[in-house]
Parts: structure tokens; C-alpha cells; sequence
């Protein structure tokens, strides 16, 4: 039965993704008949991120991998729909944004201007900065990589 758990936890997951990433899509104007490949590439990305981490991968690598894919399927629907791969692939982006803890990092920050300095919420504070600042790393190298695989001029090698 832990099978069906981690199904219905992974279709939880891509079903809740799927909601930002057609909202933040109707924000940036992407036309209408886009949507539902904003849908299914934000619920892809966020799966397949849920999926690493299950498997032991820890968020940052499994959100460079995640954003991966999804330019890649970007990539993949700009050939086949004729439009710029951003159309799809921003807006699937966005529910992997690491808001929780650039949440937790702003709460210690206040937390030490209103308590004063401890080495508990300094440790809180850097870890979560540094882990947000690499998962939106991770996001915009991921969302960089298939252009600089598929559209370059010269040999990577």
C-alpha cells in the first residue's frame, strides 16, 4: 500500500502545480491555447521534482533537474507549436519558486532585529538564504541549459 500513498501524494502534487503555473500564465499574456501545456509542464516539473526528492535527492539538484525537463519539453512544443520556448516554460517554472524558505530566512531576520542576535537564528537565517538562493539558481540554470545545448553556433566540445 506505501505505492498507492506515494501515487496519490505525486498526483496531489502535479495536480496543485498545475494551478500556479496557469495562473502565473494568464499574468504573463501567454495565448490561450498554451495554457494547458503551461498546465502539464508545471505539474511535469513539480512531479518529477517530487519524485528526486523521494528518492533521496536533495532539493537544489532535484529542482536543476526538474527545470532541466521542463526546457527541455519547452524546447520540444516551441518546434512543434511554432512558439518561443518561454511561453511554456516560465510559467511551469514558477511553482518550484523556493517561497517557504525565503520565508523562513525573512522570519529569523526579524526574529533577530526583534529578539537580538543568537547562533540559532543566524544559523536559521543562513541556511535557508543559501538554500533558496540555490534552488532559484537551479531554476535559472535549468531554464538556461537546453537553449545553450540546442541552440548554439559552435561545438560545446
Amino acid at each position: 500500500m506505501p505505492m498507492m500513498d506515494f501515487l496519490l501524494a505525486l498526483l496531489n502534487d502535479m495536480f496543485f502545480a498545475m494551478i500556479p503555473a496557469v495562473g502565473f500564465a494568464l499574468v504573463f499574456n501567454v495565448p490561450q491555447k498554451a495554457l494547458k501545456y503551461c498546465a502539464i509542464g508545471g505539474a511535469l516539473g513539480h512531479g518529477s521534482r517530487f519524485v528526486m526528492m523521494h528518492w533521496g535527492v536533495p532539493i537544489e539538484w532535484a529542482t536543476l533537474g526538474a527545470s532541466t525537463l521542463v526546457g527541455m519539453i519547452g524546447i520540444h512544443w516551441s518546434h512543434r507549436f511554432l512558439a518561443h520556448p518561454k511561453v511554456f516554460t516560465v510559467a511551469a517554472m514558477i511553482p518550484m519558486v523556493p517561497g517557504v524558505f525565503a520565508y523562513k530566512a525573512m522570519i529569523a531576520l526579524v526574529e533577530i532585529n526583534h529578539r537580538g542576535f543568537s547562533p540559532e537564528l543566524l544559523a536559521l537565517l543562513v541556511e535557508n538564504v543559501i538554500k533558496a538562493v540555490f534552488i532559484i539558481a537551479a531554476l535559472a540554470i535549468g531554464l538556461a541549459m537546453p537553449g545553450l545545448l540546442f541552440y548554439r553556433r559552435r561545438p560545446v566540445v
